[in-house]
């Protein structure tokens, strides 16, 4: 990293609503970064083009302008970034951590019935990676390759998260990651850690639905001699029946609370104590959150959501507010 200064972002992809399990994983970032502070990135991951829209967008726009999370940078999108992850994509390519693969579909999927047929891990075999004295098959006619990134091994990849602790991989559990399609575009993973790189990003904090893809981003960051990041992986936010949080599951939108009437700030309050503690204490301001914010007191487990609670957290800020403010 080029800074000393804190910079965290959050990176939502404008797939569907935002809902409060999403926008957590805004709030904690934010947080962290004004306790310390630091600065905090607004970044669209707009490259799934079949189901981003601009509907979605807006929402995330709205719910963090409703919630006064406010970003010094941003937001950046994806897709009008093509050229720089295409530019840093050849200079991996020229210094080979990157090769060309021509396996189709079809001999992907085989693969894996056999794998999975002699119960092993369905994973690629590494057919296309370059090795020295190694003969690689004829390339076919008419087929544009992948592009994939040469994962080590051997040996391990790591990294102490903040909400979890160690955690480690074997690099032999990895295989060869596609880091580009058929068209050139670049896949996710690359794409974060270009912006990560470029955006000085010195702490991601982020759900952990992400934890399998930090191992890859961590080796794709050492390849591109970048800082890698500080990660905290944060718990999953379950619904009233226990399931993950989604609109397919009765997940509102965040937007829909502000049209409910909920007050910002006691939303703020609900949220952060959905997977973080300060004590016992149950009801505080924004200001008092963020002074006592840090990533120590993050919860390991799944917090999970009960509307009458928020209902409770409304009510108290309500009554804490003066005749003025009610007007």
């Amino acid at each position: 990293m080029t800074t000393n200064k804190i910079r965290t972002r959050f990176a939502p992809s404008p797939t569907g609503f935002i809902h409060l399990g999403n926008i957590r994983s805004a709030l904690y970032p934010w947080a962290f970064a004004r306790a310390n502070g630091g600065e905090f990135v607004l970044r669209i991951e707009d490259t799934d083009l079949e189901r981003s829209t601009q509907a979605s967008v807006d929402v995330i726009l709205e719910g963090m302008e409703w919630l006064q999370l406010d970003h010094d940078e941003g937001p950046f999108y994806q897709m009008q970034r093509m050229d720089r992850y295409k530019q840093v994509l050849a200079t991996l390519q020229a210094k080979g951590y990157v090769y060309p693969c021509y396996m189709s579909m079809e001999e992907l999927d085989a693969l894996r019935e056999k794998q999975m047929a002699n119960k092993e891990k369905p994973r690629y075999d590494g057919t296309w990676r370059p090795e020295p004295g190694k003969v690689l098959p004829p390339v076919p006619e008419g087929v544009k390759p992948v592009l994939r990134f040469k994962t080590p091994q051997t040996g391990v990849v790591g990294w102490d998260d903040k909400c979890k602790g160690r955690i480690e991989f074997q690099n032999s559990e990895l295989d060869d990651l596609v880091i580009a399609r058929p068209d050139g575009t670049p896949t996710y993973n690359f794409c974060v850690c270009v912006d990560d790189m470029d955006m000085n990003i010195t702490h991601v904090i982020r759900g952990d639905d992400h934890v399998n893809n930090t191992p890859r981003q961590i080796h794709i960051f050492e390849a591109l001699g970048a800082g890698v990041p500080v990660f905290a992986h944060l718990p999953t936010v379950l619904n009233e029946q226990g399931e993950k949080m989604s609109k397919r599951n009765g997940a509102k939108a965040v937007t829909q609370y502000r049209d409910e009437g909920y007050l910002p700030d006691a939303m703020v309050n609900y949220l952060a104590r959905l997977g973080w503690s300060h004590g016992d204490d149950e009801i505080f301001s924004r200001a008092q959150f963020l002074e006592w914010f840090n990533l120590d007191h993050l919860g390991r487990s799944a917090g999970q959501f009960d509307e009458a609670k928020l209902r409770w957290v409304n009510a108290q800020h309500l009554k804490a507010m003066d005749d003025a403010q009610l007007a």
